[in-house]
């Protein structure tokens, strides 16, 4: 039989597994909207910048892979002017996985859990330029 401190590692485990996988399918959608804002700052500046309108075609297709990007975000998201069910599901998951991971282990491990995600998403978008190259 597991030990009571065994056991609680395993919920511990589970909790963070699950927050991981959660908070991966929410920024799936989520980060199409936070790189459009990105995206449109971008293509101003390059407006700003080419006032002889040299690159004029390099911005068209820029901005043609910003609208698709929000047609293919505002899809995942949204059924019409509704937030589609199974994001909100993703969302109501997410937030209660917060919920029990402070209440079994405090706040201060639910912070702790979410530097170390973004820690690792970091480490991946670096890790991947570098093998890219």
């Amino acid at each position: 039989m597991a030990k009571k401190c065994d056991y609680k590692n395993l919920h511990k485990r589970y909790l963070i597994w699950l927050y991981k996988t959660t908070q991966e399918q929410v920024d799936t959608v989520e980060r199409k909207f936070s790189q459009l804002e990105i995206d449109e700052m971008i293509i101003e500046q390059i407006k700003k910048f080419d006032k002889e309108k040299k690159l004029e075609t390099y911005s068209d297709e820029f901005k043609t892979y910003i609208d698709n990007k929000k047609k293919k975000g505002l899809e995942l998201k949204f059924d019409g002017l509704e937030v589609k069910p199974e994001f909100q599901f993703l969302v109501y998951k997410l937030a209660a996985i917060e919920v029990l991971i402070v209440k079994e282990f405090g706040e201060v491990a639910l912070q702790e859990i979410k530097c170390a995600y973004e820690e690792e998403m970091i480490r991946r978008i670096l890790a991947e330029r570098e093998e890219k190259r």
